[in-house]
């Protein structure tokens, strides 16, 4: 569940380049705060991919809400 959860949210990244110096930022919209900045688009999607798994064991780890990805849902099982 957990790697259908990553490979959904990767899907709904999105990206863009930044005039200024040409690289490139991608952020998960639905997932506040997980985004990657890099030089090349594939060092963006690795480093959005990373940021996202921190973010999920960050938020596991603090039991804190997860929203859904395409009906996907990660809930900590450690008692609040």
């Amino acid at each position: 569940m957990l790697t259908a959860f990553i490979q959904a949210a990767m899907r709904h990244a999105t990206y863009e380049i930044i005039e200024d110096d040409a690289t490139f930022f991608g952020h998960i919209p639905e997932l506040q705060g997980v985004w990657g900045h890099a030089a090349t688009l594939e060092a963006c999607r690795e480093g959005l991919q990373s940021a996202l798994e921190d973010w999920i064991t960050f938020s596991l780890a603090n039991n804190l809400p997860i929203p859904p990805i395409d009906g996907i849902e990660l809930h900590s099982t450690r008692a609040a």
